[in-house]
C-alpha cells in the first residue's frame, strides 16, 4: 500500500485530502475536516434532538426580547 506524508499525517495514497480555506485577512488556513459520523446511530438521533431543542428554546428568546 502507497502512503503519502500530507499536513494531518500519513494517509492513504488514494484518499481525499482535505483542501484548506481562507480564513480571512490574517492569511491563516483552515483545514476542512471530514467526520464519519453513523446518522442512523441512536445517540446521534438523541443528540441533533437535543441540539434542535435548545436551539430553539434560543430562537424563542431571542425572539421574545425584541418585541
Amino acid at each position: 500500500m502507497d502512503s503519502a506524508l500530507c499536513v494531518v499525517g500519513l494517509v492513504d495514497a488514494g484518499a481525499e485530502v482535505p483542501k484548506p480555506i481562507d480564513a480571512g485577512a490574517h492569511g491563516q488556513k483552515k483545514v476542512q475536516e471530514e467526520f464519519d459520523i453513523d446518522m442512523d446511530a441512536p445517540e446521534t438521533e438523541r443528540a441533533a434532538v437535543a441540539i434542535q431543542s435548545q436551539f430553539r428554546k434560543f430562537q424563542k428568546k431571542k425572539a421574545g426580547s425584541q418585541s
